[in-house]
């Protein structure tokens, strides 16, 4: 049985392949195309799921698409009659049910077919349960409690549930227009990150502020019985609506926030304007009570399912420093938050959806790895290097085996280099984690400045990676919890702040990997090499990019490296280092 997943015209479009109830392959398009969170049709990562399973169009018993107009048609009419929407915002969502609803012309299109010659027969799944299928049929839990929360799918932003082998059962649903994620997206525009994604920039500027404006931020949202609503009074979303538009397949969001948000707060910054103390301060109060309202919903969750097991799901289920404060901050003991929790994922969701809940298969797969893209050939790596044609008085090239390249690789990381790291399948979701990395001595001082200004150049504030052995995290962390996908920060042990300042943050946390042994051998074996050597288990990762999506071929990596001030590049078998000019 062969199902393929879709995440089309919606942020981060991605496509994933399971065969018989195994994920075979997972990619977002944004990796193909080169434009961030891309939201168009994903006609590549298609193709690329479908050849890396070795299958035709033909082949495809199921398309699953996470979208499903048909969802809660009743309270979206209800709305409309009530509330009277723009004309624009109308036009915005027809425009974009149309595109989804030609779903099986453009995959027929794909392989110059008509969608009378595709046998797949193609679902729509509400976004919400494609998220939820992702997390929960696919962790190492047979039952758990489950939240779901993110910006708005299918006219519902949260979803409270309980799990149970291959069914769950919803307990409390959010709908618009109170939505979490909407309020961290008004923020984050508000300060000036206008970039589709740019919360993540929010989240790491918090630690840097105080908690001046709880208060203020308590009355933009507030608990409401098990769940919570926002204030709408400040945000335009109602009456106007959320102004997305889609050229070019680049998600862009309008300010949706009120003049009220501007006078309890101050002036919206413009993106040109500096940071202030003031801004540090608004991050900080809306991180705060960000988190407030999720561990009042996850305490609500766990006194209706008494599971200590939890899975989280969504884009909210990004926030990093929410999830690593769950344990502390309610009864769950146990966390899991999958790769691709945000809306790349529910192309997976999707497709084990109709396998484990429509045709009723019991779960037999584990996500325990994000290794789902695309591969590299040493022959590939071979055929990039030689068509970079690089002048040999400026850089030395270098074919090693495997011992040779780990042990000169951990040496130039030791001499304060940065390495960018290329090796195997590409990893699904928004984390390199060993395959697609920059790589550095997390000991140095300077080396969040040196990455951020003269390799990544981002803002100075953003954090880096600490990516350590699993057998040692708490030797470093004050909480010893597993994340091998990056996906909760947690506060570092006092004692090693000092001995690796370039992967805590100013608030003593670190955004933890931990590092298997079984899933990630070659870098786990890297790490270990620097631990023997320096006896730190930990190297400062970070994603191999330079504002753009992260690579996924070997010329694109080099290509980084060549723009950028990165000491040595390593694909497959080579490596690629710069030469010291005199």
């Amino acid at each position: 049985m062969n199902i393929l997943g879709i995440n089309a015209f919606h942020g981060d479009s991605s496509a994933a392949i399971v065969v018989d109830g195994e994920l075979i392959a997972a990619v977002e398009e944004e990796r193909f195309n080169r434009v961030k969170h891309w939201a168009g049709f994903p006609g590549d990562s298609i193709r690329y799921c479908l050849e890396t399973a070795g299958l035709g169009p033909d082949q495809i018993d199921h398309v699953a698409v996470s979208f499903n107009p048909k969802a809660n048609v009743s309270r979206k009419a209800l709305f409309a009659i009530k509330n009277r929407p723009s004309f624009r915002n109308i036009m915005d969502r027809l425009s974009r049910q149309s595109k989804s609803l030609s779903i099986a012309q453009q995959y027929a299109s794909l392989f110059d077919r008509t969608p009378a010659d595709i046998p797949a027969k193609f679902h729509n799944v509400e976004h919400h349960d494609a998220h939820i299928a992702c997390g929960f049929f696919l962790s190492p839990y047979e039952d758990a409690s489950i939240l779901s929360i993110d910006g708005m799918g299918d006219f519902v932003s949260t979803v409270m549930a309980e799990g149970s082998g291959n069914r769950f059962r919803k307990l409390d649903e959010v709908f618009y227009p109170h939505s979490l994620g909407f309020l961290y997206n008004a923020v984050t525009i508000y300060l000036g990150f206008h970039h589709y994604g740019d919360e993540y920039k929010v989240m790491g500027l918090a630690p840097y502020g105080r908690p001046t404006l709880l208060e203020e931020f308590r009355d933009i949202v507030v608990p409401k019985g098990r769940t919570f609503e926002l204030n709408l009074d400040y945000f335009t979303h109602v009456a106007q609506g959320i102004s997305m538009s889609w050229d070019d397949g680049n998600p862009k969001v309008d300010a949706f926030h009120s003049p009220l948000m501007e006078e309890k707060l101050g002036p919206a910054r413009r993106p040109d304007e500096p940071l202030t103390e003031h801004h540090e301060n608004i991050a900080h109060s809306m991180q705060r009570v960000t988190e407030e309202i999720i561990f009042h919903l996850l305490n609500e969750l766990h006194a209706q399912t008494g599971n200590d097991k939890l899975v989280m799901v969504g884009g909210c289920a990004m926030n990093s420093v929410a999830n690593g404060r769950v344990t502390s901050n309610t009864p769950f003991r146990d966390v899991y938050v999958p790769a691709g929790a945000a809306d790349n994922g529910t192309a997976i969701g999707a497709a084990f959806h109709i396998w484990n809940h429509e045709l009723n298969h019991p779960r037999t797969f584990i996500l325990q790895h994000s290794s789902w893209g695309s591969d590299v050939q040493p022959e590939e790596c071979r055929a990039a290097v030689e068509s970079a044609a690089l002048p040999e008085d400026q850089y030395s090239i270098s074919e090693l085996d495997r011992d040779t390249l780990l042990t000169q690789v951990v040496d130039a990381i030791c001499d304060g280099k940065v390495v960018g790291w290329f090796q195997g399948r590409m990893e699904f979701g928004a984390r390199a984690l060993g395959n697609r990395s920059l790589l550095a001595d997390p000991r140095r001082t300077d080396m969040r400045d040196i990455i951020n200004l003269k390799i990544k150049f981002r803002e100075k504030f953003r954090p880096f990676a600490p990516s350590i052995l699993e057998e040692h995290v708490s030797d470093y962390f004050e909480i010893d919890e597993p994340s091998p996908f990056m996906e909760r920060v947690l506060p570092i042990r006092a004692e090693k702040h000092a001995e690796i300042p370039a992967v805590t943050h100013v608030d003593g946390s670190g955004r933890l990997q931990s590092v298997s042994r079984t899933s990630s051998p070659l870098y786990w074996e890297l790490i270990d090499r620097f631990y023997q050597r320096t006896g730190v288990p930990i190297l400062l990762n970070t994603s191999l990019n330079e504002n753009e999506p992260i690579v996924r071929t070997p010329s694109e990596a080099i290509s980084c490296f060549l723009r950028t001030a990165m000491d040595i590049i390593v694909v497959g078998p080579f490596l690629i280092e710069r030469k010291q000019e005199g």
